[in-house]
């Protein structure tokens, strides 16, 4: 089932894509101060999404026809990499805000939420937590929702939570008492939405991806979702929940450039057996920064061709024809599954390369430069790369899309 984009009369009231653009650089200039710190002593980066929540950049996906800034596919996931070359756990927390937007802008009026557009439009931000631990397998859900009065009420455990501590709004996802499962969407401090510090990965330690209990929490009638998570739209999201994933990656790519770079310029010294007199001059060094550099961009331009692909399947949604958006699904979803593919051998090499700039003194705590390492290796993980390359190769060999329609690995 397709539902084409409502169409409304222009109505944009707030700042303009491009003013929105501009705020990007000063904003992550702010999030880049004492990102380093704030990692090596596990604070979390609650400054930088009220910082994010002031610029409107929340709503960049959001078209001009129902209020927004009309920002594309590759303005969001530029602006993604462009947090992450500042801190890649803001850029990685940010992630269920961005795919419950772009489902609203892609949804019929009849699926979305009550009063979402005008929420995302006042700069609230959007989390969530749907996997569950401890069942049989990846996707189970055990958390119960169940009718008490004129209203229903909410008990379970959540994990992956990730970005939620620093939401407005958070979903949800529960069993009924007809057995069927549900989302709700709530206000994170409704009574009962306790939100847990305890992700314990040893990257991406600040995007607050551990437990949420939920106790006993009242639900009202309208804050059931309305939209399908299984349609064309919602297998459109998940693809785009993979490429922010890379772009996260990206960004710290950057940030190891950026890094690098400065570390050479101030600190570094050149080595004892270097005929140079200082480490910017050393050959040596200067081999691996434009190693780091050449790697940066390749993945740069992955992540672009990814959003450029992701955009044709948003653009094809419109004509409401569902062979043509198929076709475009299939496309993106290979794109950005290749695009995965070259980061996951790319970016944990360039993030271990850094190390060459310098002697023992690359290593310091106090530079913390393994959390680029870290954090890539971590992004990573998420899904099985392992899996990713075979199913792009069955595709290649014997145009199977099992898996590609899905929805879920990709």
């Amino acid at each position: 089932m397709t539902a084409a984009v409502q169409k409304l009369s222009p109505t944009q009231s707030g700042p303009s894509r491009d003013e929105l653009l501009g705020r990007i650089p000063g904003l992550v200039a702010e999030i880049a101060k004492g990102a380093a710190e704030r990692d090596l002593n596990r604070e979390l980066p609650f400054e930088a999404f009220r910082l994010f929540r002031e610029s409107g950049l929340g709503a960049l996906r959001v078209p001009v026809e129902l209020g927004g800034p009309g920002g594309s596919v590759p303005d969001y996931i530029e602006l993604i990499a462009a947090l992450g070359s500042a801190d890649s756990n803001v850029a990685h927390a940010l992630r269920s805000h961005f795919n419950y937007v772009e489902n609203l802008v892609l949804s019929g009026a009849d699926q979305r939420d009550v009063g979402a557009i005008e929420r995302v439009l006042e700069g609230k931000l959007f989390g969530g937590a749907h996997t569950e631990q401890g069942t049989a397998r990846p996707g189970e859900v055990t958390t119960k929702i169940v009718k008490v009065g004129s209203t229903w009420r909410l008990n379970g455990r959540k994990w992956y939570a990730t970005g939620t501590a620093y939401a407005d709004y958070a979903s949800f996802s529960a069993v009924n008492e007809a057995g069927e499962t549900v989302g709700v969407l709530l206000p994170v401090d409704r009574e009962g939405i306790n939100i847990l510090d305890d992700w314990d990965g040893m990257g991406q330690k600040l995007t607050a991806s551990g437990g949420v209990v939920l106790d006993n929490v009242e639900v009202f009638e309208h804050e059931f979702a309305r939209r399908s998570l299984e349609n064309q739209v919602g297998r459109h999201c998940s693809t785009l929940r993979q490429l922010h994933l890379a772009a996260s990656a990206a960004g710290a790519v950057r940030n190891v450039l950026s890094d690098g770079i400065d570390y050479v310029r101030k600190q570094a010294r050149s080595a004892a057996h270097s005929p140079a007199a200082t480490a910017r001059e050393d050959h040596f060094v200067q081999q691996v920064i434009g190693e780091i550099a050449a790697n940066s961009l390749a993945i740069d331009a992955l992540i672009a061709e990814g959003a450029r692909a992701l955009q044709h399947t948003a653009d094809t949604f419109a004509s409401g024809d569902a062979d043509a958006i198929e076709t475009s699904l299939i496309a993106s979803t290979l794109v950005t599954a290749k695009a995965q593919l070259v980061i996951g051998q790319l970016g944990p090499r360039t993030a271990e390369r850094m190390f060459e700039l310098g002697g023992g003194s690359a290593t310091s705590r106090k530079y913390n430069f393994d959390r680029h390492w870290r954090n890539i290796r971590t992004v990573l993980n998420h899904n099985p790369l392992l899996h990713k390359s075979r199913i792009v190769g069955d595709y290649i060999l014997n145009g199977t899309t099992t898996h590609l329609k899905e929805g879920k690995v990709f």
